[in-house]
């Protein structure tokens, strides 16, 4: 009994605030309950399992936002945002059934004892993992460990007729929230944020100095389908930009007194022209810098708008080890905007939401946008008209062109058809690739993708059971292309000579390097008082795009 009295208040059972919880009428209720379920079920009860669903359950009427997390999957799920995980440092593929490794993360034990990209890993712990049909979670698990244990791992490399046995030494394995970097012409500058982590100011401060060095005076910062993070993380990123004693953002709860943030005097770029780029899947901590930086008329806001979450969530750990992550107040901009979107008519409706302005056309047109009155306000200098309630609205609208998207590139994609094939071609070709290449320069200029590369899309798609369409494949040929190179350049350099190529292609960014070459479209975005309808203007995206030196 008292056992199970003491889970009617086991989320609350490992934070101090909480010690004065009143125990009122309906959570001794709650407690009858298990009571009841406890000592007078018919059958036997997996009471662990019972409390699991009762927390999921109850969670589930508060907000789209809190919820509750598994001890096994409390490590996973903090990865991202911590920085780093333990292990040996390897990104693989399965491929035929064979463990390929397809880069070793720099400066990890893996790249230290020699394993090189390429290599295919037979046995780890003299377990056989070649042929057996093994999992990529099989594998992860196997290869990770506690910082300082040990893995033997003996691998395959073509050339070398015996098997070689490494031994590695398990540490600390970076996980980066900046995935490119790197100057788009002589003075403009660009840096791509994937999440807002423990590390990612550190980050993005060796990014931003580098680029100065090679002479950066104006900065893009693409914060697309980046789905937020730590707070502590966008305060410190927008202070980058804002000046002393900027309010940055504040939050408020109804149980939670106001906290504000405010800029300090340490900002590293608070004078330099700046663009944000953002989609429909920016979100939480992406939406507090863009918030702070258009309600201060710092930088111009491009592309879609954002995701719309305004909801702060705390981690509680709990006693066994899980989390609860609950929402426990609402930020808003220094214009006084809240931006969550609403979501009382419950989670599915809310989950829809993106599904549903694509539908009504608000990716494509910006006339399908509607605010109301009550949600404007006016930014702190500039005295702009921008709205709450729903995300961010950009200053410059980008309409997502959806011509070379079709059902038949995105089965490729998803059922990991261009993958394959790229895997194929490059432990084919690395070597020769790597002779040919000197520098990424070169590859970027003429490297192309052939016919015969093509053709092997449609015979892999056949295999795989997608039906092709011609037309379809023609749509979206030119992507299928750009997507292969910049594949291969990941694979033989990484992530950021992935972006350098892609990006070519992002239309948002495009829109953006458009007004820094054109400095009187700067000022005219930031000058004009316009109101909603008028705002946001779209851009031809057949426009040409970045040049990169």
């Amino acid at each position: 009994m008292k056992r199970v009295f003491l889970f009617a208040c086991v989320i609350f059972s490992s934070v101090a605030a909480f010690s004065q919880l009143r125990l009122t009428a309906d959570i001794l209720k709650l407690n009858n309950v298990f009571s009841a379920i406890t000592n007078l079920y018919v059958d036997s009860v997996d009471e662990k399992k019972l409390v699991e669903t009762a927390i999921v359950a109850a969670l589930k009427d508060l907000d789209p936002h809190s919820s509750y997390i598994p001890k096994e999957e409390v490590e996973k799920t903090n990865e991202p945002l911590e920085g780093s995980f333990e292990g040996v440092g390897i990104q693989f593929q399965i491929f035929n059934d064979t463990i390929l490794v397809v880069q070793t993360i720099t400066g990890t034990p893996a790249e230290k004892v020699g394993v090189k990209p390429g290599d295919r890993i037979v046995y780890i712990d003299g377990e056989l993992i070649a042929g057996q049909k093994i999992q990529n979670s099989d594998v992860t698990k196997r290869l990770r460990g506690k910082k300082g244990s040990e893995v033997e791992v003996k691998i395959l490399r073509r050339g070398v007729p015996e098997l070689i046995l490494f031994k590695i030494i398990r540490d600390k394995i970076p996980v980066n929230s900046i995935d490119a970097s790197y100057m788009i012409d002589e003075e403009i500058g660009y840096i791509k944020i994937n999440n807002f982590g423990s590390k990612t100011i550190d980050e993005y401060k060796a990014a931003f100095f580098a680029l100065k060095k090679e002479g950066m005076k104006h900065l893009i910062l693409n914060l697309q389908g980046n789905g937020g993070g730590y707070l502590n993380a966008a305060i410190e990123l927008a202070d980058e930009f804002l000046s002393r004693d900027k309010l940055i953002v504040y939050t408020e709860g109804l149980r939670q007194r106001r906290m504000t943030s405010t800029a300090t005097a340490i900002g590293g770029f608070e004078q330099g022209k700046l663009i944000i780029l953002v989609d429909e899947y920016s979100a939480s901590a992406s939406e507090i810098v863009s918030g702070a930086v258009q309600d201060w008329d710092r930088g111009i806001i491009v592309g879609r708008r954002t995701f719309g979450k305004g909801l702060v969530q705390r981690q509680i750990p709990l006693s066994d080890g899980s989390m609860l992550r609950l929402t426990t107040s609402r930020y808003y901009t220094p214009s006084g905007r809240s931006i969550q979107k609403p979501y009382n008519d419950g989670v599915e409706k809310y989950r829809k939401d993106l599904a549903d302005r694509y539908e009504h056309g608000e990716m494509q047109h910006i006339d399908s946008i509607h605010f109301s009155d009550s949600l404007k306000y006016t930014t702190n200098v500039l005295k702009r008209t921008v709205y709450g309630g729903g995300g961010i609205m950009p200053d410059v609208f980008v309409p997502l062109d959806t011509t070379r998207f079709t059902d038949f590139h995105r089965k490729i994609v998803a059922q990991g058809v261009m993958n394959k094939i790229v895997v194929e071609y490059i432990d084919r070709n690395r070597n020769s690739l790597k002779r040919k290449y000197r520098d990424f320069e070169q590859y970027k200029n003429t490297f192309s993708i052939g016919t015969d590369f093509l053709d092997q899309i449609k015979e892999m798609a056949e295999q795989e059971g997608i039906v092709y369409d011609e037309e379809q494949y023609n749509r979206s040929k030119d992507l299928i292309s750009l997507q292969l190179k910049a594949l291969i350049a990941r694979d033989i350099w990484s992530m950021n000579e992935y972006y350098r190529i892609m990006d070519a292609e992002n239309e948002a960014l495009q829109r953006a390097v458009h007004i820094l070459r054109n400095p009187d479209e700067y000022s005219q975005i930031l000058s004009k008082n316009l109101e909603h309808e008028t705002l946001v203007s779209e851009f031809a995206p057949h426009e040409p795009g970045p040049r990169n030196p």
